[in-house]
């Protein structure tokens, strides 16, 4: 039976969580406006997002992890999000809506999490409580509720080792850092400042390589087996340097990759966190600072985290910065980064000592910090000038998710008017039989259910090794194979596009405001011969 202080306290959490998941509603509803009146209809804002939904159709339909059905392939940096949706589709179907749906509720989780994981570091409730809404009050955030894509599962997975480690939960907080890996494999970097973060044992360092392994490895395999490298095709496609780079054989000068690259990587980091709120790298960089006051190395060093990110990320597997699509590989640290907002700036702790707070979920101080002095509420002082600077915060975050829905909604129209629309069109104009080579491969199979030959290796790795020779390459590899059309930008592939011997137009569709697609004009071609 619940006693006098437990009932008011569960009561004023469950109110919390219902204003976390009430904050959502705004931001949701001005990105579905603006995507209904600048795209028209509901849409995808990458092409990727059709890939993780055609995996997951092909999941659900027995067909094994493949993309041409009977050919396994690691065609996934995110094979926990693309297995997920795999479900999805096996109890609903595999649809744009019920991706989205999946994306909204794993938002709103990761919001409530990183609340629940803000007060276990002892922020103060009315604290966390506005660091959940700001947090959803992000456009990445909100652009990866609705974008088809692994960020929201990644930065959930995320908030709940946060959690887990607050509470020293080692085996949870494990499991969900190694699971975050799975789903953005950026969360890597993450695993070695959580194992520090307490005292280094033996035991310790042993369940989280072994929880780790044992959770990656399936994936690692799977990769060894299809692609021939211990990560997915995608990434032995994309990575253009650094350490996974080398391994690949790519050479690069030393200063690009010790100096240069990092540098910009970490440039363009601070730039992405201040698109998104105009005050957040100013609040960050002594947050840092104050973290390690009020929560000692437990979080402290977790939070340096946030630093290696854009640095790890430019040595180990580079392809895009930090702010590359919205951020798509970066939103997963953003429950970090307000929970360290929030514990710096609004912890329980004082000259008064530790006061309790109905909001919070944690009834002592966490571990490593120093037991309360009085166990008595105190009164905060000058609560006004909390509760202004909280509005002052959300509405300059509120300015900002105006252009960002404008960047989600033209995103959504270039991929609909373009890759989505060629999907409709193969499906009409094309034989079923036909194999297509691409360079895009998400909407036009999703809606072609053709068989293809992706010329970017995504999803055909037997192509890298001829990419890496350039677009002769590529041209020696279309010759090889023999598609019968060809669908690319012509801007990526001059050569083989002004091959006329070869390749014959027959339908084209140029964006007149190109915000995503890799260039504003593609082509569908028949190929005549395949001697190049």
């Amino acid at each position: 039976m619940l006693d006098r202080g437990e009932r008011p306290a569960g009561l004023a959490r469950w109110r919390a969580d219902g204003l976390v998941v009430a904050a959502a509603l705004p931001p949701l509803a001005l990105f579905v406006a603006r995507e209904w009146q600048v795209a028209g209809a509901p849409g995808f804002p990458l092409d990727d997002s059709w890939i993780h939904l055609h995996f997951a159709r092909n999941l659900a339909a027995g067909a094994g992890f493949a993309y041409n059905p009977g050919i396994p392939v690691a065609g996934s940096t995110a094979p926990l999000w693309t297995v997920l949706l795999g479900v999805g589709a096996l109890v609903a179907s595999p649809s744009l809506a019920m991706a989205k749906v999946i994306g909204v509720l794993a938002t709103l989780a990761a919001a409530l999490v990183t609340r629940r994981a803000a007060c276990a570091w002892g922020a103060r409730g009315d604290v966390a409580l506005v660091a959940s809404m700001a947090l959803l009050w992000m456009g990445p955030v909100v652009w990866g509720a609705l974008s088809g894509m692994e960020v929201s599962l990644a930065a959930l997975l995320v908030a709940a080792s946060l959690l887990a480690h607050a509470h020293d939960h080692e085996l949870a907080s494990t499991a969900c850092a190694a699971l975050a890996v799975l789903a953005r494999p950026e969360a890597l970097l993450l695993v070695p400042f959580l194992v520090a973060a307490r005292p280094l044992t033996l035991r310790r360092v042993g369940v989280f390589a072994v929880v780790t392994l044992v959770v990656v490895a399936p994936a690692v395999f799977f990769s060894l087996w299809t692609a021939g490298t211990p990560y997915p095709a995608p990434a032995a496609a994309k990575v253009e340097g650094g350490l996974v780079g080398w391994l690949g054989g790519v050479r690069e000068p030393a200063a690009l990759t010790w100096v240069r690259r990092p540098l910009a990587f970490l440039r363009e980091w601070i730039v992405w966190l201040a698109t998104i709120h105009g005050l957040l790298p100013v609040a960050l960089a002594p947050a840092l600072v104050l973290v390690w006051r009020r929560a000692g190395r437990t979080l402290g060093l977790v939070t340096l985290a946030l630093i290696a990110h854009p640095l790890g990320m430019a040595l180990l597997a580079p392809y895009r910065g930090p702010a590359f699509q919205e951020g798509r590989y970066s939103i997963h640290l953003l429950p970090l980064v307000v929970i360290t907002l929030a514990v710096a700036l609004g912890g329980r702790w004082g000259g008064d000592g530790w006061v309790p707070d109905l909001l919070s979920h944690t009834p002592t101080p966490p571990v490593g910090d120093p037991p309360p002095i009085a166990a008595r509420p105190a009164p905060p002082r000058h609560a006004w000038v909390g509760a202004l600077a909280g509005a002052v915060w959300l509405a300059l975050a509120a300015a900002a998710l105006v252009p960002a829905a404008t960047r989600y909604a033209w995103a959504v129209q270039n991929i609909n008017a373009m890759q989505v629309h060629l999907g409709r069109w193969v499906d009409a104009q094309l034989p079923k039989t036909a194999r297509i080579a691409l360079n895009d491969i998400g909407a036009i199979t999703f809606f072609s259910r053709r068989e293809i030959i992706d010329l970017m290796g995504l999803v055909t790795p037997g192509i890298i090794p001829y990419r890496r020779r350039g677009e002769s390459g590529v041209m020696e590899y279309v010759a090889e194979t023999c598609p019968e059309y060809v669908i690319i930008f012509p801007a990526w592939f001059p050569r083989l596009a002004a091959s006329r011997e070869t390749l014959e137009p027959i339908y084209r569709i140029r964006l007149e405001h190109n915000e995503v697609a890799g260039a504003a004009e593609m082509v569908v071609y028949r190929l005549l011969r395949c001697a190049v």
